[in-house]
């Protein structure tokens, strides 16, 4: 991963944009805005700039297949959403101790596995912190 690609934290837009390509990628611009159009409620444009501005963060890689630019995400799902949930518990919930895993057991984005991953990463940080 790159330097300044830890130490960046991406804005709530752009976890959508990551949220969709993790679900499925690579896919165009077009695909990307037209599966993420209701919870960012802009414009194709600012879907395009916003892609352009996360591809220059190294925190979405571009290739081109059949001509037409494809996005995929460099940033892992699981370290960016520890690195969520950690700022939250520290900064919102005053809490330095990891969360129990089992609030995050209905999430539609995260597999058995990829708890059992989320797990490991907050306890590790947990105790690392501790």
């Amino acid at each position: 991963m790159p330097k300044h690609q830890e130490s960046t934290k991406p804005s709530p837009k752009e976890l959508v944009i990551l949220k969709t390509l993790w679900k499925k990628s690579p896919l165009g611009a077009r695909e990307i805005h037209d599966q993420a159009v209701e919870q960012l409620d802009w414009s194709y444009s600012s879907t395009r700039k916003t892609l352009d501005r996360m591809t220059a963060k190294e925190f979405l890689d571009v290739t081109e297949v059949h001509g037409i630019r494809v996005f995929s995400p460099t940033l892992g799902k699981i370290k960016t959403l520890a690195s969520y949930i950690k700022d939250f518990t520290r900064s919102v919930l005053e809490v330095d101790s990891a969360l129990p895993i089992s609030m995050f057991a209905d999430s539609k984005l995260l597999d058995k596995q990829e708890l059992k991953e989320l797990e490991k990463l907050l306890k590790d940080s947990d105790s690392n912190n501790g």
